[in-house]
């Protein structure tokens, strides 16, 4: 019986042990990465692919990039578009149905959605609305300094999407940028081009507080503005001109006005091309603005996205924008999805921008609507057809190939560009990895992405795009 029974209890022991996790297996158990494609010829479209890589230590010869979430950069803002007025026109001719569907999509979180977290809108109107408005517009010869008559009601569709949108992202964050003054304000009482009257300076800051009083009295937040859209382009309708002095004279009462009313919004300056760093700088140069200044904001129509860093180099402590790109009706998909992902959404961020915005949300089958003189080549993320039908275009997936998996409030990691592999890496705050790669060269490349010591072998066909999650 005793032997029988120290028998017994050595079987229970062992089965015992056996069943016991073992920390070593815990320890070398493989990270999974998650892969998502879009191909240059559009056989691929942010297509999760069905097998996982697994980070392991077979050595090869290929080159890496290597990420090391240890070193660290800015904090992400968010990835978007600028929601023009026509945008709004032309989804509101979709289907009730439809509309919830593609704005669930857009800005929705679950699995099948893009995560957009950012918006830029227009105060007044953009070249991408139907017409051309101001919250103040008076006849020639009128003027009303204290801004009596300003008045939203123009935009109040823009307001119900915003509203719509908010319910689906509460968080979404908000920049708005005027491209003209009411007219009675300017120097030839035009929308195309000319100055502001230095004497309506303060008044125009008042609009700026009434605007922003406005949209949160309808329970939308302005975290940002611009002084002017594009202020050295004159040409564009509507459009202002702003030289650096302007600008540094109107954000003193700009930024005093917001002060006097308690308003928290940002005050970024510039908004224009990459060409021109030394126009920022100039703003930033000056002691009295200098402190209304939350940062600079740019695009990339001439010029380097270097030029980003050039400024951030100068004054580290403001943060960088980027705000528009448009993609045209004549381009092509693959080099757009290329040149975009390199420049804007890649480049930008590892410019220390903290945004990365494409230009048009939406527009129809005829890149309308637009003002008289406005872009006419401008073509929208989504493509609406019919009341029942859109389409989704390269800008869509230039911007989803970021926003689904680098949600507002991820920061930048280091990542080393290897060879042909332009590629960032942030840390989201899941704790989750995500690098995002293009491949620039005409030929397929493999290479391995390194992490905490292991690595995993893929490829990427040329021009074709990933994000890897981990």
């Amino acid at each position: 019986m005793k032997i029988a029974h120290i028998a017994l209890i050595i079987s229970v022991v062992t089965l015992a042990f056996k069943c016991r996790p073992c920390p070593e297996t815990e320890l070398i158990k493989p990270v999974e990465v998650d892969v998502w494609l879009t191909k240059g010829d559009q056989s691929v479209l942010l297509q999760k692919q069905s097998s996982a890589l697994s980070f392991d230590t077979i050595k090869n010869a290929y080159p890496s990039i290597e990420v090391d979430e240890a070193e660290t950069f800015q904090t992400v803002d968010g990835f978007g578009y600028t929601l023009t007025g026509g945008s709004v026109e032309v989804i509101n001719t979709l289907t009730p149905a439809e509309k919830r569907r593609l704005l669930q999509n857009l800005f929705g979180k679950s699995t099948e959605d893009i995560g957009i977290s950012y918006l830029r809108i227009s105060i007044g109107a953009s070249d991408l609305n139907a017409s051309v408005f101001s919250y103040n517009d008076l006849a020639q010869g009128q003027t009303d300094v204290s801004q009596t008559h300003f008045s939203i009601a123009s935009d109040s569709a823009l307001v119900s999407m915003l509203k719509e949108i908010l319910l689906i992202n509460p968080d979404i964050k908000i920049m708005a940028v005027p491209w003209s003054a009411p007219l009675w304000m300017k120097t030839n009482y035009n929308s195309v081009g000319s100055s502001l009257f230095p004497v309506y300076y303060s008044s125009y800051a008042t609009y700026f507080v009434k605007y922003i009083q406005a949209m949160k009295e309808q329970g939308i937040t302005i975290d940002a503005v611009c002084p002017q859209n594009e202020p050295l382009h004159g040409g564009n309708n509507p459009s202002m001109v702003m030289t650096a002095d302007q600008q540094i004279s109107f954000i003193k009462k700009l930024g005093a006005a917001f002060q006097f009313n308690g308003i928290t919004t940002k005050i970024v300056c510039y908004d224009h091309n990459c060409d021109n760093p030394q126009y920022p700088m100039q703003v930033l140069n000056d002691a009295n603005a200098n402190p209304f200044v939350d940062g600079s904001a740019f695009h990339l129509y001439n010029g380097d996205i270097s030029a980003l860093s050039t400024v951030h180099d100068a004054y580290p402590d403001k943060k960088l924008y980027f705000t528009e790109q448009w993609t045209s009706s004549t381009g092509d998909f693959g080099g757009d999805l290329k040149w975009h992902l390199k420049n804007v959404v890649i480049g930008s961020m590892r410019n220390w921008s903290v945004n990365a915005l494409e230009w048009n949300l939406a527009n129809n089958a005829s890149f309308g609507p637009h003002t008289p003189g406005g872009c006419s080549q401008c073509k929208g993320a989504v493509t609406i057809n019919s009341s029942t039908s859109y389409s989704k275009n390269v800008a869509y997936y230039n911007i989803a190939h970021a926003s689904k998996f680098v949600p507002a409030g991820s920061v930048r990691i280091a990542s080393n560009i290897a060879g042909s592999l332009n590629n960032v890496a942030f840390k989201t705050p899941e704790g989750k990895k995500v690098l995002i790669v293009e491949n620039d060269a005409a030929v397929t490349t493999t290479f391995n992405i390194k992490f905490n010591g292991k690595w995993v072998a893929t490829s990427l066909d040329a021009g074709a795009v990933a994000s890897y999650m981990w």
